[in-house]
C-alpha cells in the first residue's frame, strides 16, 4: 500500500530530500559534543548565565557613562575588571592542576552572583557611586581570573568521547557569543524600560542555572590532582612548556594583540553610540548585538570543522577581516555601516581566538593543561585592561576615530609578523598534533 504523502506548503521539488539530509548531517556534526550528558548540562546552564552576564556588561557601561560622561572612566572600569587576570591567572593554573575543577567553578559562580546582587542593591538604595563600581569590578575580575581558565580546562573532564573535544571547545565559543548577541539586546530593552539596576538583579539570578548544572553532573572517578612541587616550580614549568614552543607563543601573542585592540574599542561603544551616532541604550545594544552575531557565525563555522590543522589557515584571513572592521569604524558615521563592520569584526575576533583556543587545547599535554590555559586566559583577559585604559586616554585627547585607526595599525603589524612565521608554525603544529595522537 503506498504511503500517504504528508501535506506541505512547499512542493517537493523546492524542498528535496538531500537538503533535509544535509541539514541533519550538519546539525549532528556541529553539535556532536552535546551527546555527553555532563557537557549538555553545562551548556544549558552556562547559556542562561552568560545572557545575564552580557546584560550586566551593557548595563554597567551605560551606567558609568551616564554617571560620569567620561570615556576615560569607561576605560578605567574596563581596566579594573580585567587587570586581575594579569596577576591572578597564572596562579589559577596551579590551582586547576591541583584541585577539583567543578568545586572551583561552583565557588566562582557563587562569588560572581554576590557581586551582581551587590550592584543591584546599591542602585536600588540609590547609593551607587563610581568608586563602588571600580571596587566591585576589580572583585569580579579577580573571580573571572580563576573562573576562565578553569572553564576552559574543565571541558576535557565533561566530554565522554575525546574526538568531541574540538567540537566542545567551538561550542563553548558559540554559547558565549550567542549570549553576546542576546544579552545586550535584552539589556538595552531592560535599561530603556526600568533602568540599569534590574539587569544586575537578573544577572544575579541567572547564576543559579549554572550552579545547578554543575551540582547535577555525574563525573567519572578521575585521578586526584596532587601537586607535590613548590607552586613557583610548577608555575615556571608551565611557563617553559608554553612559551618554549613557537606555535604556542605565536598564537598567544596574536590573541593578546586582538584582545588589546578589541577590548579597547568595545569599551568605547557607549561613546560611539551616543556621541557619534547620536543614539541611546537601544543603539548600544544593537551594536553589541551585531558584534555577537558575527562572533556566533564564526563559532558555528568552527564547530562544523573536523580538521584541526585547517584552523591555522583561517587565522590570517580572520585577522584581516578584523583589521577592516577597525578602519570602517574610524571613517564611518552611519549606523548601518558601523553595524556591518562590527558584525565582521566579531566574526574576525571569533575565528582568530576560537582557532587559537582549539589549536592550543589540541596540542596541550593533559598534565600541563591547567597552566597552559591559564596563560591563554591571561592573553585573553590580562592584556585587555591596558587596551581599555589606553583607549580611554587616547579617545579623551584625540577622539574615537584616531583610536580605531591606531588599533588597525597595531593589528596590521601582528598580521605581518604572523605571516612571516606561518610556514614554520605549520610544520611544528603538525608535529605536535601527531605526537599528541600517539600519546593518546
Amino acid at each position: 500500500m503506498p504511503r500517504k504523502r504528508r501535506f506541505s506548503f512547499i512542493p517537493d521539488q523546492f524542498y528535496p530530500v538531500f537538503i533535509r539530509k544535509s541539514f541533519s548531517a550538519w546539525f549532528r556534526q556541529t553539535f556532536r559534543a552535546l551527546r555527553s550528558r555532563n557537557y549538555k548540562l553545562f551548556f544549558g546552564g552556562q547559556s542562561i548565565s552568560l545572557i545575564g552576564t552580557w546584560m550586566q556588561q551593557i548595563a554597567l557601561s551605560w551606567l558609568v557613562y551616564r554617571l560620569t560622561n567620561s570615556v576615560f572612566l569607561l576605560g578605567l572600569v574596563g581596566f579594573s575588571t580585567q587587570i586581575p587576570a594579569l596577576l591572578v591567572t597564572p596562579l589559577a593554573g596551579i590551582l586547576i592542576d591541583r584541585y577539583n575543577s567543578r568545586h572551583i567553578l561552583i565557588t566562582t559562580q557563587i562569588l560572581s552572583m554576590i557581586q551582581a546582587l551587590l550592584l543591584w542593591l546599591l542602585i536600588f538604595t540609590n547609593q551607587i557611586d563610581i568608586w563602588h563600581i571600580l571596587v566591585l569590578s576589580f572583585f569580579l575580575g579577580t573571580v573571572n581570573a580563576v573562573d576562565a581558565p578553569t572553564r576552559q580546562s574543565f571541558v576535557v573532564e565533561m566530554i565522554e568521547k575525546r574526538d568531541d573535544l574540538v567540537n566542545a571547545i567551538a561550542l563553548n565559543s558559540a554559547m558565549f557569543n550567542s549570549a553576546r548577541l542576546i544579552g545586550p539586546a535584552i539589556g538595552g530593552v531592560v535599561i530603556a524600560l526600568v533602568g540599569e539596576g534590574n539587569c544586575f538583579l537578573l544577572n544575579g539570578i541567572s547564576y543559579l542555572a549554572v550552579i545547578g548544572a554543575l551540582m547535577a553532573m555525574r563525573l567519572p572517578g578521575l585521578p586526584k590532582k596532587t601537586g607535590r612541587s613548590h607552586p613557583l616550580t610548577e608555575l615556571m614549568e608551565g611557563f617553559r612548556y608554553t612559551f618554549g614552543q613557537l606555535p604556542f607563543r605565536t598564537i598567544l601573542f596574536l590573541i593578546a594583540l586582538i584582545n588589546f585592540v578589541g577590548v579597547s574599542y568595545s569599551v568605547m561603544l557607549p561613546a560611539l553610540a551616543r556621541d557619534i551616532l547620536h543614539g541611546g541604550a537601544h543603539t548600544l545594544g544593537f551594536l553589541m548585538g551585531m558584534t555577537g552575531a558575527g562572533a556566533l557565525t564564526g563559532a558555528l563555522f568552527l564547530a562544523s570543522r573536523k580538521d584541526t590543522l585547517s584552523l591555522l589557515r583561517y587565522m590570517p584571513l580572520a585577522i584581516s577581516i578584523f583589521l577592516a572592521n577597525l578602519v570602517v569604524l574610524a571613517l564611518s558615521r552611519s549606523i548601518l555601516l558601523d553595524a556591518g563592520a562590527l558584525f565582521f569584526g566579531g566574526l574576525g575576533m571569533m575565528l582568530t581566538m576560537g582557532s587559537g583556543n582549539t589549536l592550543i587545547q589540541s596540542m596541550s599535554d593533559d598534565r600541563m593543561r591547567g597552566r597552559v590555559m591559564s596563560f591563554y586566559a591571561m592573553s585573553f583577559l590580562g592584556i585587555g585592561p591596558f587596551g581599555s585604559l589606553l583607549a580611554g586616554t587616547v579617545s579623551q585627547k584625540t577622539g574615537l576615530p584616531f583610536t580605531f585607526l591606531a588599533g588597525a595599525a597595531l593589528t596590521l603589524v601582528g598580521l605581518l609578523l604572523f605571516l612571516i612565521y606561518l610556514r614554520k608554525i605549520h610544520f611544528q603544529v603538525i608535529r605536535n598534533l601527531r605526537k599528541k595522537q600517539t600519546k593518546d
